[in-house]
C-alpha cells in the first residue's frame, strides 16, 4: 500500500483535517446517548496472539497496512511457530504479532504492549509476562472452558481469580459474537469461527481510528472465488467496529496521528525486509541490464523471496526452486558464467551445503549474490525465531582462502539498498558477495521512501569482447584472468562468444592465462591477489554519531540498528554522552574503522550471538572490545540494552 507525502507544513494540515473528520464522522455515528471520549496518544504497541490457526499474523498484517496508508511511522514484529501447525491451544502453538505505531520516528517494535490481544488461554500464558501494569488487555472469554485453560496448566480462570487485577481487562465473547454476526450467511460454526480474528480487526480498528476501506477491499479481493467468505469476513470486521462503537465496556477510544515531521516528502509503503529485498535484487538487475536468476531451495525465512521474484518473470527474472542447496546454488553460478546478475537465497544450515560451491565461485571469480537470513542455529535450530549467528561463517566458512565480501542491512527497508550494494560489488569486483539479513529484519516492516529511478546506482558491466593479450611471439589471445589493474577484477566473457574460449574448474589457475597450475609460487600469487581484491573494495567510511564527544562508542552490525539507536536516545535524554556507529561492510571493513575505534576509551558491541563481530574488531584491531550478546531468538529490547549500556558506561 502506497500513500503521497507531501511537505511537512502540508502533511501536518492534511493531518487536521484527517484527524477532525474522522472524529466527526465517528461521533455523528454513534447511536443514542452521549459521545464517547477520544484519547491523543503519541505512539501504541500492540500484540495479536492466539492459536497459529487463528490468523494472527494475517490481522496483524492488516491493521499494519491501514496503519501504514494512516501516516504514522511503524515498526513489526511477526513471531509464530516452527511447526506448520503445532497442537491447537497449546504454548507452543501461540503466534502473535507485535505493531509499534507513531506520530514520530520510531526504531523497534517496542519492548512490551500498551494492548494484548489473546484470543485464547495460551495467548495469554505466552504473552502476559510481557505485558505492564495498567496495560488493556482483550480476551476472548468463549475460549476460556476447563480444557484449554487444562492444556496450559490453570488450575482456575485467570479472568475469575484475581491474577488480573493489575491490568485492564475487556472480556469479550469474540467468538459468540462472531457467530451470531454471520447468522445470515448460513455457514457452519466451524466457518464462521474463523472469521473471529476479523472481529478482533474491527474492534481495533475502532479502538484505534484506523482506516478500513482498505482491508474490506483486501478481503474481496482475497476471497474473490468465494463471494460469501468474503462478505462474511467483511461483516465479521463490521461488527467488530460496531461492537467497539455500542458497548459500554469500551468507554475510550484512542488517536495517534500520522507522523507528519518523521518523513521527508516523497511516495511510501509498508514493506517487509524480505520484499524489500526481492524489489532490491529486481532492480538491480534492471540497473545493471542483466537478466535476474535465482536458483534456490525453500528454507525459513528465506523462502518468502523465492516467492516474490516468482511473480516478476515480466521484468526478466528467472526462477528456479532446486531439489536441495546444493543445486540451487550450483544453477545459480552457473547463470552467473552465461552472463545473469545470479542470486541464491538461503538461511544458516544451507549456507553450510553451499559453502564448496561458494568456494568455486571464488576461484573462478564470478559475481554470485548469496543471500543469508540468519536463523537460530545451530543445526535445524529456531527456524523462526531471529539470530546473528552467521557472522564468522560467512567470514571464513570455506575450505582454503576463499575472502567473500559480506553486506548487511539494518532495517526492513534498508534490504533494498543492501542488496544494490551487493550486487554492485559482485558485479564490479567479479565475485561472490554474501548479504547478511536475518528473520527480524525478513518478516518485520517499516514505511520506505520509493526511489526515483534516477536516484539508482548505474551498475551496467561490459563483457570481454576479443582479445585481450598479446603473446611473445605476437599473437593476440583471451587471458580469462588478466585483471583490471583499479579493482583487480578479471573480464567476464560470455559463453560461445567466438575467440573467448578458456577453462573453468576449481583447480588453481595460472595468472592471466588460467591454464590449470600446480605450480607453488602461482599458487602464492592468486591466493594473495584474491584477498587483495576483496580488501581493494570501495566501501564507504564508517559515520559516527557522537554530538557530545562521549567516551564510549557502540558499535553494532545488521538488525541491531534499531534497538542500539532507541537505546542511545534514551542515555542521551538522560543526560549520559555516548557515541553510536553501524557496520554495513563487514568484509571489507570500512578504511577508517580503525581510528575511530582508538578514539574511544570503551567499545561496546551488542551482538545476537556470543561474541562474533567483537571477536573480529578485537583481533583486527587489538582494541578490547566488550561484548553485549543475547542469543534467545528475540530482538534486544531497548530499555535493556540502554541498561547494559548505562552499566558498561559506569564501570
Amino acid at each position: 500500500m502506497t500513500s503521497q507525502v507531501s511537505s511537512p507544513a502540508e502533511q501536518a494540515d492534511e493531518a487536521s483535517e484527517a484527524l477532525v473528520g474522522g472524529q466527526r464522522a465517528s461521533r455523528s455515528d454513534r447511536a443514542g446517548g452521549g459521545e464517547k471520549e477520544i484519547r491523543r496518544l503519541d505512539r501504541v504497541i500492540i500484540r495479536f496472539a492466539g492459536d497459529s490457526g487463528d490468523g494472527m499474523q494475517l490481522t496483524g498484517d492488516r491493521f499494519t497496512s491501514e496503519t501504514a496508508s494512516f501516516g504514522n511511522d511503524l515498526s513489526t514484529l511477526p513471531n509464530f511457530p516452527a511447526e506448520i501447525r503445532a497442537p491447537a491451544g497449546t504454548l507452543p502453538g501461540v503466534s502473535s504479532f507485535q505493531l509499534h505505531f507513531a506520530d514520530h520516528d520510531i526504531l523497534t517494535p517496542g519492548d512490551a504492549p500498551n494492548v494484548l490481544v489473546a484470543m485464547n488461554p495460551a495467548a495469554l500464558k505466552a504473552n502476559i509476562g510481557d505485558v505492564p501494569r495498567g496495560a488493556e488487555i482483550i480476551v476472548n472469554t468463549d475460549e476460556f472452558t476447563k480444557r484449554p485453560m487444562a492444556k496450559v496448566g490453570y488450575a482456575t480462570s485467570p479472568l475469575e481469580d484475581g491474577s488480573l487485577e493489575a491490568y485492564n481487562v475487556h472480556p469479550v465473547p469474540l467468538t459468540t459474537l462472531t457467530i451470531e454476526a454471520l447468522k445470515e450467511f448460513g455457514l457452519s460454526r466451524k466457518e464462521a469461527e474463523r472469521s473471529k480474528n476479523m472481529f478482533a480487526l474491527g474492534l481495533l480498528s475502532w479502538m484505534y481510528h484506523r482506516p478500513t476501506e482498505g482491508t474490506e477491499a483486501f478481503l474481496r479481493a482475497k476471497f474473490a472465488k468465494k463471494p460469501q467468505i468474503a462478505e462474511a469476513n467483511v461483516a465479521a470486521f463490521r461488527a467488530g467496529w460496531n461492537f467497539g462503537e455500542t458497548t459500554e465496556d469500551f468507554a475510550v477510544s484512542y488517536e495517534v496521528a500520522p507522523a507528519s515531521q518523521a518523513f521527508p516528502a516523497g511516495t511510501y509503503r509498508n514493506i517487509s525486509g524480505n520484499l524489500a529485498l526481492s524489489y532490491g535484487l529486481i532492480a538491480a538487475s534492471r540497473q545493471a541490464d542483466l537478466p535476474l536468476y535465482l536458483g534456490s531451495y525453500p528454507i525459513t525465512p528465506a523462502s518468502d523471496i523465492l516467492h516474490e521474484l516468482s511473480r516478476h518473470k515480466n521484468f526478466g527474472v528467472r526462477t528456479f526452486q532446486a531439489e536441495d542447496e546444493i543445486a540451487g546454488i550450483g544453477a545459480a553460478l552457473g547463470a552467473a558464467f552465461g552472463g545473469s546478475l545470479a542470486v541464491t537465497t538461503t538461511s544458516g544450515p544451507g549456507v553450510a551445503l553451499k559453502s564448496e560451491t561458494i568456494g568455486l565461485a571464488v576461484s573462478l571469480e564470478l559475481p554470485l549474490v548469496v543471500i543469508d537470513i540468519q536463523r537460530g542455529g545451530p543445526s535445524t535450530g529456531l527456524p523462526t525465531k531471529t539470530e546473528q549467528a552467521d557472522l564468522l561463517q560467512a567470514m571464513y566458512g570455506r575450505n582454503g582462502e576463499a575472502p567473500v565480501p559480506i553486506v548487511a542491512p539494518r532495517t526492513p527497508a534498508d534490504c533494498f539498498d543492501a542488496a544494490l550494494d551487493a550486487a554492485r560489488i559482485a558485479l564490479t569486483y567479479r565475485t561472490p558477495v554474501f548479504l547478511l539479513s536475518d528473520g527480524y529484519l525478513a518478516n518485520g516492516s517499516e514505511p520506505w521512501k520509493i526511489p526515483e529511478i534516477d536516484e539508482l546506482p548505474d551498475l551496467r558491466v561490459r563483457f570481454a569482447t576479443g582479445p585481450n593479450h598479446e603473446l611473445a611471439d605476437g599473437t593476440e589471445v583471451f587471458w580469462p584472468y588478466k585483471r583490471d589493474p583499479h579493482t583487480l577484477a578479471r573480464p567476464w566473457a560470455l559463453p560461445g562468444t567466438p575467440g573467448l574460449e578458456h577453462r573453468i574448474g576449481g583447480i588453481e589457475k595460472q595468472d592471466g592465462s588460467g591454464n590449470i597450475s600446480y605450480d607453488p609460487a602461482n599458487h602464492d600469487l592468486m591466493v594473495r591477489t584474491r584477498q587483495a581484491k576483496i580488501d581493494g573494495i570501495e566501501v564507504p567510511d564508517l559515520q559516527v554519531d557522537d554530538p557530545d564527544r562521549a567516551r564510549t562508542l557502540v558499535l553494532g552490525w545488521g538488525s541491531t540498528y534499531g534497538p542500539i539507536t532507541a537505546a542511545v536516545r534514551r542515555l542521551r535524554t538522560a543526560g549520559q554522552p555516548i557515541a553510536q556507529a553501524h557496520l554495513r561492510n563487514l568484509n571489507p571493513f570500512p578504511q577508517n574503522l580503525g581510528e575511530v575505534l582508538k578514539r574511544y576509551d570503551k567499545v561496546i558491541v551488542p551482538e545476537m550471538n556470543l561474541g562474533q563481530l567483537a571477536a573480529l574488531v578485537r583481533a583486527r584491531y587489538l582494541v578490547d572490545a566488550h561484548s553485549y550478546n543475547q542469543v534467545n531468538g528475540m530482538p534486544f529490547k531497548a530499555e535493556q540494552l540502554a541498561t547494559a549500556l548505562k552499566e558498561a558506561i559506569d564501570a
